[in-house]
């Protein structure tokens, strides 16, 4: 399997998993259902919302009792099942890259940004940078060199 589609398959089973602990997961599961519905060629979408509802049911339980490995268990048979389903069907990944835009979008996946501020010139005041800081690097001087 191409590491594209694999890396595909293993954010839609984390979205996915994500999505089900929160106020949308009726529409996520529909989408889902459908999605899946389509590329096994079956009409019967019930039994996929089914199967979706079972896997949150044992995330809800795995959670309840702090069993990580349980939770860690449902992603790990969304991923299984998006990978055999990208493998059998290549295209079927614009579809999938399309509904994990609609229903998390890259921001709430946990998406990481690297953003990189330079300020020079006297500066005088405070500068403030919000959001997650994960390492600050601050030099003295006149005009510190640009990294790269």
């Amino acid at each position: 399997m191409e590491p594209e589609l694999a890396a595909l398959a293993a954010a839609g089973a984390t979205t996915l998993v994500q999505q089900m602990a929160t106020d949308g997961w009726a529409a996520v599961r529909r989408r889902m259902a459908a999605f899946l519905a389509r590329r096994r060629d079956t009409a019967d979408e019930e039994v996929l919302a089914g199967e979706l509802e079972v896997s949150r049911a044992d995330l809800a339980a795995a959670r309840e009792e702090g069993d990580e490995s349980g939770a860690a268990g449902v992603t790990a048979f969304w991923q299984l099942r998006l990978r055999r389903l990208l493998s059998e069907d290549p295209a079927a990944a614009a579809e999938l890259r399309a509904l994990l835009d609609e229903v998390a979008p890259e921001a709430e996946r946990g998406g990481v940004r690297e953003v990189n501020n330079i300020v020079s010139g006297g500066v005088h005041g405070s500068v403030i940078q919000a959001g997650v800081i994960s390492r600050s690097h601050f030099t003295t001087g006149p005009n510190p060199p640009l990294p790269g």
